[in-house]
């Protein structure tokens, strides 16, 4: 057994990255964010001499016309997180980018940079990282099975495991005649800085080739009084993005193992069939896009040699396409024969005595230019623009060549040697693996390549599992697998969650900084973010808890990361669709009735939706159920004191709340529900007074103040106190005090009740509260609860249009949106047209489904209200008389008894 201090001495593992272009960033993205999540300390370091890691020759460019060829949607950093790029682009001055727009590719470099910037400071104190600003020039075996590469400024680095992520080898112009590659009008390699610096404003160019590579220099060169010509074989262009896509078709099935021949047949009419339903042959090639790796596997190395030489032009013509953008301005230029393309084969070139070049094509064409540029992309050898690293590599026999020598074999992204051992921790990725998957040079291959590498990297290096160590656990002694500083961090957001206190998300994100591999801590900023509006990105928050909780974490973990994951995903689907996220959070409380955290998701009360509770009964049951886990706690016994009030029980409810305020004065929960007794009891003086003090004392650190000084005013409208209600809207409750669901919930309906009750005369200020809230939360919200609210402050503002676009919304929603919101929505048009029998028919219709919306019946009271507002303008005064006298003999209301007397005169 080796002593703690040998353990110690042992050294920190060292992978390097050759190459720090979009694959070798993704690589170390990987690694940096895996081994800080599981812990493991590690020395990356990254060969490259560009200035700046992440962008590579291809998103070097500061050239904005250069756009990237794969749409927002496909580019993101993270297999498992495809929104990432995009709302990185909207946190970085494009907030309206979607999913389907093309992004400048210098954009693109910034985003890669930043993202493997964040990477690091996540891995900080984890590991190290180190740039080498030069070029690897080879790779040999070290002593202890490592690899030792060397250095073009003459350094080596030593390292455990090395990753080749080199990019397409450069190609060598070997369809050039030898007097072309002689003259010093000829520029081989076109991105080297300065290659075209030489070029004249109005210097005449031949691009050879007219691919991706053409299509950007042209884009570079065009101007007017200068001449593009473009010149292949087949002197074809890319083609273009479909300016809206069309979902992908999938392939028909069983075309793995056919014989090239007939896979050929079977593509073509796939490919005409998707033109004929779909008027476009795009969604064809998108759906194959995936069985791609497999079909060229399929193929013998005949077969796959006669796809080279006779389909690969044609192939990625339509693969690799131009942004439409791009082909828009590439038509422009090929209209004003600025831009001319050949079909044709460069033949021989001589010097003209104006200094430039007479280029032959092999059909008897002359073209006249100053310059000409190798356009034809890279090669399909590794080795193809002399790199001494791969050459070295495939020399030595520490590599082979892939099939038909294209690219080098490997197994997952290993290298084979030339022996097919897989002998050497040596791994690549992208374009070296071409020969053997074929499509690997995009970025959705390149990032699950770098994920799967990383892995490979990571897994030995994590060791056998330690000595059983008692893991550190939350307030009511549920386990973390986390270590102690983050696990403190944990239970103080935890803490401020039962309490309802504000700054819980930025515990929960300091317990993630110090652990990023702590997957409770990523799906509770998840959770926060999602249903309280936190400033958090819910989807990567929710992918590093699926990645982490599945590297480390136990059963209950990750049955609460599956709860949130089928939550947030709930609440995305399309309106109408059938979740099991309620199902999910019940059948983990049976299992772990002792998480806090859940059971506060569960049960609504103020800070999260809870369950959908159609009958009352189940947040109820879930609470009573897992009293035995809290023995009297004062989280339980605030939940209980707010089910319980809930119930009708008003005395037992404000006895519960009162214990619990008194173990803890802060408990969010406890107030909550006493503010409901008080309510409920007409105790409005008495509730007024102590939650407008514990507002101001207490309650200064909670979060959903606005829910609290909501409640002081439902007291005040009781007392039939015009002025300080509207005291308490401009205070407490207006636009710049409350935002977002809170405006909506809390701000708008009190000004709709006030106006029902007559205590704000005039035209009451709820267009503000709309312009705090996004429109498609009014208009298509995914919840009845907030559809009634939305309703409610649309009917405020007088918005019709609006109020007739959230009913079409809720007609095709969820069952409580369709029989509650729908009529209700009605009801609020006929009283806004004083259509008075219209609006008492619809809201006494909806009153007995009305608790299937949730929230409290404070709240719901608000169709109450509009109801007895109905009532008395259209002449029900018997009617208005006996749901008044119902009320105060419910509850005391000096409001109530006012309009009780004016039925009277």
């Amino acid at each position: 057994m080796s002593s703690p201090s040998a353990e110690s001495a042992r050294p920190r593992p060292t992978v390097a990255v050759v190459g720090a272009g979009a694959a070798g960033a993704l690589v170390a993205v990987q690694l940096c964010e895996g081994a800080a999540r599981r812990r493991i300390p590690l020395d990356l370091i990254l060969v490259d001499p560009a200035p700046e890691a992440g962008r590579g020759t291809a998103y070097a460019t500061e050239f904005p016309e250069h756009r990237l060829n794969v749409p927002v949607g496909g580019m993101s950093c993270y297999p498992d997180d495809p929104g990432h790029f995009r709302r990185w682009l909207c946190r970085h001055g494009e907030p309206t980018v979607t999913a389907a727009d093309f992004a400048s590719r210098y954009r693109y470099g910034s985003y890669l940079a930043d993202t493997l910037g964040r990477a690091i400071i996540t891995a900080h104190g984890t590991v190290s990282v180190r740039r080498l600003r030069t070029r690897a020039t080879g790779c040999a075996d070290a002593p202890g099975g490592r690899l030792q590469l060397t250095l073009a400024d003459g350094g080596t680095v030593t390292a455990d495991h090395v990753v080749l992520a080199t990019g397409p080898a450069a190609g060598r112009s070997g369809w050039a005649p030898a007097d072309l590659v002689a003259s010093d009008r000829f520029v081989p390699r076109p991105w080297t800085p300065g290659a075209l610096d030489a070029v004249g404003e109005s210097d005449d160019v031949l691009l050879v080739g007219t691919g991706l590579t053409a299509v950007d220099l042209a884009l570079v060169l065009d101007r007017p009084g200068r001449t593009v010509h473009a010149v292949s074989r087949g002197g074809l262009l890319p083609q273009p993005h479909a300016v809206a896509p069309l979902p992908a078709v999938p392939p028909p099935p069983g075309l793995a193992g056919l014989p090239f021949h007939r896979l050929r047949r079977e593509l073509q009419r796939h490919f005409a069939a998707t033109r004929r339903a779909h008027g476009d042959w795009r969604p064809a090639l998108d759906g194959l896009r995936p069985e791609i790796v497999r079909l060229w596997q399929g193929l013998t190395d005949d077969e796959r040699a006669e796809f080279l030489g006779r389909d690969a032009t044609p192939w990625n013509v339509h693969r690799h396409r131009m942004a439409p953008s791009t082909a828009e301005t590439v038509a422009r230029a090929r209209a004003a024969r600025r831009l001319r393309v050949h079909a044709g084969r460069v033949a021989s070139a001589a010097p003209h005595e104006d200094g430039g070049l007479t280029v032959s094509l092999a059909d008897g064409r002359e073209l006249r230019v100053a310059w000409v540029v190798d356009c034809t992309g890279p090669g399909l050898r590794a080795d193809a623009g002399g790199d001494p690293l791969w050459s070295g590599l495939l020399s030595d026999g520490l590599a082979a060549p892939g099939p038909l020598g294209v690219g080098v074999a490997t197994d997952g992204g290993r290298l084979l040697d030339a022996q097919g051992c897989l002998e050497r921790p040596l791994f690549t990725l992208g374009a070296p693996r071409r020969g053997e998957l074929w499509e690997t040079t995009a970025m959705p291959e390149i990032r699950q390549q770098a994920k799967e590498i990383a892995e490979a990297v990571l897994a030995p290096l994590a060791g056998a599992p330690r000595s059983v160590r008692r893991r550190p656990t939350d307030q009511f002694g549920l386990p973390l697998s986390t270590h102690a500083a983050a696990a403190a961090s944990f239970r103080c957001g935890l803490a401020r969650v039962i309490t309802v206190r504000a700054k819980a998300a930025a515990s929960f994100a300091r317990a993630t900084e110090l652990d990023p591999g702590f997957a409770l801590g990523h799906a509770a900023l998840a959770l926060l973010g999602h249903e309280c509006g936190a400033d958090v990105d819910v989807a990567r928050e929710l992918a590093d808890a699926q990645r982490s909780v599945r590297e480390r974490g136990d059963e209950r973990e990750r049955s609460f990361v599956d709860v949130v994951t089928r939550r947030i995903r709930e609440h995305e689907a399309p309106a109408g669709a059938a979740g099991d996220g309620d199902t999910a959070l019940v059948e983990h409380l049976d299992r772990y009735p002792a998480d806090a955290l859940a059971l506060g998701i569960a049960v609504p009360t103020i800070a999260f939706s809870g369950v959908a509770d159609l009958d009352g009964t189940l947040a109820l049951g879930l609470v009573e159920r897992t009293a035995s886990s809290y023995e009297g706690h004062w989280f339980h016994t605030s939940l209980l004191s707010f089910v319980r009030q809930e119930q009708g029980r008003i005395e037992e409810a404000g006895e519960l709340a009162r214990a619990a305020l008194a173990a803890q004065p802060a408990s969010g929960h406890a107030v909550h529900a006493l503010a409901h007794v008080h309510y409920e009891s007409g105790e409005h003086r008495t509730g007024r007074d102590w939650l407008d003090g514990w507002i101001g004392g207490q309650g200064r650190g909670a979060v959903h103040r606005a829910h609290f000084s909501w409640h002081v005013a439902l007291h005040e409208l009781a007392l039939d106190d015009s002025a300080a209600v509207r005291r308490r809207w401009f205070a407490q409750l207006a636009p710049g005090q409350v935002n977002g669901v809170r405006a909506l919930v809390d701000s708008g309906s009190l000004l709709w009740r006030a106006r029902m009750s007559q205590n704000w005369t005039g035209r009451v200020p709820v267009d503000g509260v709309l312009d705090a809230v996004a429109r498609d939360l009014v208009e298509r919200p995914s919840t009845a609860f907030t559809a009634l609210h939305s309703a409610v402050a649309l009917a405020a503002a007088g918005d019709l249009p609006a109020l007739r676009r959230l009913r079409t919304h809720a007609a095709g929603a969820d069952p409580v949106q369709r029989e509650v919101v729908v009529p209700l929505c009605t009801a609020l048009e006929a009283v806004l047209h004083e259509e008075w029998a219209t609006a008492v028919r619809e809201l006494r219709g909806l009153l007995p489904s009305l608790r299937r919306v949730g929230g409290s019946a404070a709240q719901r009271e608000v169709v109450e209200e509009t109801l007895l507002y109905a009532l008395v303008e259209a002449g029900h005064s018997d009617t208005a008389r006996h749901l008044l006298e119902q009320r105060l003999d419910r509850r005391a209301s000096p409001l109530d008894r006012r309009r009780l007397a004016g039925l009277s005169l």
